[in-house]
């Protein structure tokens, strides 16, 4: 890979990384699941009158749209809204990997590989070992909610990626845009339920600054700029050479959320978030066969991340049989 294209990968890793504080800010103004919806919003419009609809049918599209995006990032938003640490919910969202896995085996009969088995089981004991650092010293299980609904958001993704399997073939911009438009609506009525039409009209009457700057990088470079480098660097190169660099998201997402917020994980946390980390690495060794040749005008299955992942939002991990956002 030229140096260019080298550089272009780990801007995104950059940007998908940082993208936890730009979340951490929009919290402090506004709703978890206003600020998704008005995220997805800025993604679809304008722009889906000027993309042309991707090759997939509208029931890859709904699904993509709501588990990859609004219940992946309407559970990470809220899971950082009550107290998840933006550098340690870069590293959980990880868990989408085995969930992907499993969801493959279970509704696509799957077989995965020796090594995604490995990866998968020390994802598992990582996420354990973060959960222990979570608890300790607090005075009750309330500290571990949070973990727990980051990792229904990486249980979310995953059943994202497997839908989006039947899309495969389709333009990875489109797929973005298209699917966006599913988010909004869904998840304006499940905040009017959750937190009642006074706080969301409240929500959206005193949007500051911090929700503005929030949902511009969110959406604008980690949707957007981001996801059209990711495809186009996936259209030149085998996903084998491109994902590693979505394995720098969640070191950069802890070292920002530190230098930035000042959040310093303990040290079973930073050892559960290493060995998530490389679960993930582990999952993505793959025999030389399967990842020199990619199918023209396919898109790696996300992540992975994104959002971010955070491998990200619509980009794909490779296929246990045949793994991200961020």
């Amino acid at each position: 890979m030229p140096l260019k294209h080298a550089a272009l990968g780990l801007l995104v890793a950059l940007i998908w990384g940082t993208n936890f504080l730009a979340i951490e800010l929009g919290l402090r103004d506004t709703l978890p699941v206003v600020l998704v919806a008005l995220r997805f919003t800025l993604v679809a419009v304008p722009l889906v009158l000027f993309v042309p609809k991707p090759d997939a049918s509208w029931r890859s599209l709904v699904a993509v749209g709501l588990f990859m995006s609004a219940g992946q990032f309407g559970l990470l938003f809220t899971a950082m809204h009550l107290g998840l640490p933006a550098g340690l919910a870069a590293v959980v969202l990880q868990c989408q990997m085995i969930f992907t896995l499993v969801v493959g085996v279970m509704v696509l009969k799957e077989r995965p590989t020796r090594m995604q088995l490995v990866g998968a089981l020390l994802g598992v004991i990582g996420l354990g070992i973060v959960a222990v650092g979570r608890i300790e010293g607090a005075a009750d299980f309330g500290a571990i909610m949070p973990l727990l609904i980051c990792v229904a958001a990486g249980l979310s993704w995953g059943i994202g990626n497997v839908a989006s399997r039947s899309a495969q073939g389709a333009n990875g911009f489109g797929m973005v845009v298209w699917s966006a438009l599913v988010v909004p609506l869904p998840v304006l009525a499940l905040s009017l339920l959750l937190d009642g039409p006074a706080a969301v009209g409240e929500a959206f009457a005193t949007i500051g600054w911090e929700t503005v700057v929030s949902v511009a990088y969110t959406a604008g470079l980690a949707s957007l700029v981001g996801y059209s480098i990711w495809n186009s660097l996936l259209g030149r190169y085998p996903a084998a050479v491109v994902a590693p660099f979505a394995l720098l998201v969640p070191p950069i997402g802890l070292a920002a959320a530190a230098l930035v917020l000042g959040e310093v994980p303990n040290a079973l946390e930073l050892a559960g978030s290493a060995l998530l980390v490389g679960g993930v690495a582990v999952g993505l060794v793959r025999r030389r066969r399967e990842t020199s040749v990619r199918p023209a005008g396919s898109t790696p299955v996300q992540q992975a991340g994104a959002d971010v992942g955070v491998l990200s939002e619509h980009s794909r991990p490779p296929a246990p049989a045949r793994t991200l956002d961020t």
